[in-house]
């Protein structure tokens, strides 16, 4: 079932002036997988500190490669929700298709050919990620765990790694709880939920906090969250960006973000973010 429309924004984007969207729904998951096996390479350190799946050399340890992923990560998700919906890449076509979407484009390197696919201006006082640049990553273009377990050597080979995981696999494997109180979230983090109601029951939606793309109004805006409601029917479904306090006060109680609804799994955070604050 979906979130029905309460509320919604006209929009134009251009690159110089981004307008807000706006209602909410539900997302859904993909199925479809696709990975790629990455030879292992003797010279990484196969070490896990937090005991979660993630090999430590893809955490990015600096404050400053965090705060960039972070801004890059909200950025490129809020921006899906304010182009136009022509021009959303297909892929994106579900919850858990914009995670990927927008993670692995966070860590992408950010130069002029990547500007011209992504259609995004230039912004370049984000920052650049240092410690490594998708796809030339540990692994490759497979950043994201797919199987439950301890971390080994072989899981380079063996299809631990992947690049599609649905949203599921990426609350489970990718991303660790930090709580059921939407106040502790930070820009980046996920909104999970899991909805029995629905065929696919897992479903996600970012954290963006202040938008980047209206710095004049970000202060009276509040913050906001964005989520691809998926395929309902012969509908691909759509884009939507919501702001919190409007979530908070869903009329439907399953959809608020709020530690009485048992819908509501809680507010988790990137691994490779993990041992941030």
């Amino acid at each position: 079932m979906r979130m029905r429309h309460f509320s919604l924004w006209i929009l134009i984007l251009t690159p110089a002036l981004i307008a807000p969207a706006g209602s909410g729904s539900a997302p859904r998951a993909s199925l479809v997988t696709s990975r790629v096996v990455q030879p292992p390479n003797p010279k990484l350190q196969w070490t896990d500190r937090f005991g979660d799946g993630t090999p430590d050399f893809l955490r990015l340890d600096s404050p400053s490669d965090q705060d960039s992923f972070r801004r890059w990560f909200t950025l490129i998700a809020e921006f899906q929700a304010l182009r136009a919906p022509a021009e959303l890449p297909r892929e994106i076509d579900d919850c858990a298709a914009l995670l990927r979407y927008s993670y692995r484009n966070a860590l992408h390197a950010h130069d002029a050919p990547w500007q011209l696919e992504s259609n995004l201006p230039s912004q370049s006082a984000l920052g650049a990620i240092e410690k490594y640049q998708y796809p030339f990553t540990p692994l490759g273009a497979s950043l994201f765990r797919v199987r439950p377990g301890p971390l080994a050597a072989e899981d380079s080979r063996n299809g631990s790694f992947a690049e599609f995981a649905d949203a599921k696999t990426l609350k489970d494997f990718n991303t660790h709880y930090i709580s059921r109180d939407i106040r502790a979230a930070r820009p980046g983090d996920i909104l999970f939920y899991r909805q029995l109601q629905q065929d696919s029951a897992f479903h996600s939606m970012i954290f963006v906090g202040r938008s980047q793309w209206l710095r004049e109004a970000a202060d009276s805006a509040g913050n906001f969250v964005v989520y691809h409601t998926g395929p309902e029917g012969k509908s691909r479904g759509e884009m939507r960006r919501l702001g919190v306090v409007e979530l908070l006060q869903y009329p439907s109680p399953r959809w608020r973000p709020v530690a009485g609804n048992t819908n509501f799994l809680g507010v988790y955070r990137w691994n490779i973010l993990r041992g941030t604050n």
